[in-house]
């Protein structure tokens, strides 16, 4: 087994718990269909928001949403650089994996142009 992180990103409508979920959740299901994550190959999440973002932690809906109860989980503002792109929500989920395991990363919501 190796540890082999997944990237992906997707923008937020407006500053709202309500909008912070369901970016969350959206991003995560994609990331978690597009990979075949099962939650026992979690090693640890890191979400990160952009400055203009602080409604809500994303890492409480995965642990309501997920189940991810015992999952390590940690939030964090991004760097802010100008001209990036705002109101973003990142996640990157390390995995404990095989070697041959080739990850698919996902962009969504504008979030694209970060590739």
């Amino acid at each position: 087994m190796i540890t082999k992180g997944i990237r992906g990103a997707i923008t937020v409508s407006s500053n709202t718990d309500y909008d912070i979920k369901n970016a969350t959740i959206e991003l995560l299901t994609k990331m978690v269909m597009e990979n075949n994550i099962e939650q026992n190959m979690i090693s640890h999440v890191i979400f990160t928001l952009t400055d203009d973002l602080n409604a809500a932690f994303p890492a409480k809906f995965a642990r309501i949403d997920f189940g991810w109860t015992n999952v390590a989980m940690m939030c964090f503002h991004e760097l802010d650089v100008p001209a990036s792109l705002p109101m973003c929500l990142r996640i990157l989920i390390v995995l404990n994996c095989r070697e041959d395991f080739i990850p698919k990363f996902v962009y969504l919501k504008g979030a694209e142009k970060l590739r």
